[in-house]
């Protein structure tokens, strides 16, 4: 354990370090071209707030020991909850990816898929910890000192949460919180430590925020209106509902949403097709991403963005959303409406196939139709699904890879609506001309290759955390309330009228439309305990051949990364689940 925290620790301050002697800019706040002694930045609350625009930084920064994929929050987005989710495709890339959507890796202790998020996140921790250790006494105001630690709290509560994801059981499968937790690393020793249970883990998770929440609460100091890469106590309260309803705890977690979102409004159905690349008012935490901090090729929107690097100089698109998920969400709802579906690029072949599968389903459900009415509806399904399929390319999911007046057709189809959903101020999206069915034109860049801010956290999330809460506490009319709150402002006409099991399938749909692409899903199947099963087109899917598979909820370890044999061979008191 002690080689490998000193490899992190080391390169926490070396990372301080050049952030500290780097050119000025807002986000750093540090005077230009001065190196500042490691050790001086913990002397003043000044150098500690310096201190947590670093650890900002690390969240945003391009790990070199590990490769090009693997830039901080957004690595972990991408790899760790876009891929292996059922409803993110990335067909250009799906057979050469298809051991991350598929979960192969999980018991490759050598792999650095394995060990990337034990590195990235615990380097956030140590970082965490010598501001929380050195606050007290650092030479400021209270005021200062309370705000700097408390966010501090925030942000080594906000890692540990994350890495229960990846390196830990569900609750439900934990025996109440008995099975292995984390090495709870809490000061700038670097000794062997042994991991704590999975119950203590949330327990100092649940610590940390309490003290922080408390912090913030008796200081004036506070981050600026524009700095959402800087946790206050709005994040504290949604990383703390997080905690609570991935352990289970549905009445701490609906406690903390609401108030984790106040002050923070929902976006307007104009604000939320601007690109998701600026923070607007529902994001509660996120990157920085000006043009100063640009990563270059592989930031988030060089390759998910509709018109980053690659959507514009590639025939790579930039990503779609499940095909059945987004054929289930109405037409009008302004989510939708960002992603490029059957409705928009066939609007009078979908209409008829969309009735189509109406009848058919009814008459299945009624039991009132007889063999031979039931073949006339599959096969005027079946010719309606044909005529769609026959402009689109039945492997990748391209719109007019081929030859022939129905290619030539959907292709001219598409770019109208691509052109149509042009944001304004920003490059056109997909300029290598490449459209791909249900491709998204949710995020966007403000420059190339891929600069843009990054959301992390929004008010959306903890409205479905709301009514994900009441569901299991059988709260079932606070549960329809909640996703109706968040639902209206998308689509005006919406209300829900479910109950039982259809009604968590609807706040399950919901929860994927709204946080599609921002890191969510493979943990969220993770914690409702349900498999990931995606279909090819031939099966009424969109997933490449490749990816189009079933996971079940006991494969790969129980979806759990075992703890990096870089741990495990520094650390002897550290072991994998028995």
């Amino acid at each position: 354990m002690k080689k490998y925290i000193n490899k992190i620790f080391s390169g926490v301050v070396l990372t301080s370090a050049l952030i500290l002697s780097s050119c000025g800019s807002d986000y750093l706040n540090v005077s230009p071209s001065e190196s500042v002694e490691t050790d001086q930045v913990y002397e003043t609350t000044t150098g500690l707030r310096s201190a947590l625009n670093g650890i900002a930084k690390e969240m945003t920064t391009q790990q070199y020991y590990y490769g090009s994929p693997f830039v901080g929050e957004s690595g972990i987005i991408r790899l760790y909850e876009n891929l292996p989710s059922q409803n993110y495709n990335y067909n250009y890339y799906a057979s050469g990816w298809s051991p991350l959507h598929n979960q192969t890796f999980h018991l490759r202790g050598t792999s650095i898929y394995d060990s990337y998020a034990w590195a990235y996140y615990y380097q956030l921790i140590v970082s965490a910890n010598a501001i929380i250790n050195h606050a007290d006494d650092a030479e400021g105001t209270e005021d200062d000192k309370k705000f700097v630690k408390a966010s501090a709290l925030a942000f080594r509560a906000f890692a540990y949460e994350k890495l229960i994801h990846y390196y830990c059981y569900r609750w439900q499968d934990s025996n109440n919180g008995a099975s292995r937790g984390l090495p709870l690393r809490l000061d700038e020793s670097t000794n062997e430590i042994a991991a704590s249970t999975l119950a203590e883990t949330y327990q100092q998770i649940y610590k940390d925020l309490d003290e922080s929440i408390s912090l913030f609460g008796s200081t004036k100091s506070n981050r600026n209106a524009s700095e959402v890469w800087i946790p206050n106590v709005n994040v504290a309260h949604a990383v703390y509902a997080r905690a609570a309803l991935t352990k289970q705890d549905y009445s701490k977690a609906l406690e903390q949403a609401k108030l984790a979102r106040e002050g923070f409004e929902l976006m307007s159905r104009s604000d939320y097709q601007q690109g998701f690349c600026d923070p607007t008012s529902e994001w509660i935490f996120g990157s920085y991403g000006s043009t100063a901090e640009n990563n270059w090729y592989w930031a988030f929107g060089t390759q998910g963005a509709c018109n980053g690097y690659y959507a514009t100089t590639q025939p790579t698109g930039a990503g779609t959303i499940g095909h059945e998920l987004i054929e289930r969400i109405p037409d009008n709802d302004v989510r939708k409406q960002i992603f490029i579906t059957e409705d928009k690029v066939f609007p009078e072949f979908s209409e008829k196939l969309t009735l189509a599968k109406e009848k058919l389903a009814e008459a299945r459900k009624s039991g009132s139709a007889d063999s031979a009415a039931l073949k006339a509806l599959i096969a005027d399904s079946t010719k309606w699904a044909a005529t769609i399929n026959a402009g689109v390319n039945q492997t990748y999911g391209i719109i007019g890879m081929g030859s022939g007046e129905a290619y030539d057709k959907a292709w001219e189809s598409a770019d109208s609506v691509i052109k149509a959903h042009n944001v304004k101020g920003k490059s056109a999206a997909y300029q290598s001309e490449y459209y791909y069915l249900d491709g998204q034109m949710k995020f966007w860049v403000n420059d190339q290759p891929g600069v843009g801010y990054v959301p992390f956290i929004r008010s959306s999330e903890m409205y479905l955390i709301e009514a994900e809460a009441n569901y299991f506490l059988g709260n079932e009319a606070a549960a329809k309330s909640a996703l109706e709150a968040l639902n209206v402002v998308r689509n005006p006409e919406y209300t829900c009228n479910k109950t039982g099991k259809e009604l968590f399938n609807e706040i399950k749909d919901y929860r994927e439309v709204e946080l599609w692409g921002e890191g969510f899903a493979w943990s969220d199947y993770k914690r409702w305990n349900i498999p990931v099963v995606r279909h090819s087109f031939a099966q009424g899917g969109n997933a490449h051949t490749a990816v189009a598979v079933t996971v079940t909820p006991e494969s790969g370890n129980k979806w759990t990364w075992v703890v990096p044999n870089g741990e495990v061979d520094y650390n002897s008191l550290i072991k994998n689940q028995e």
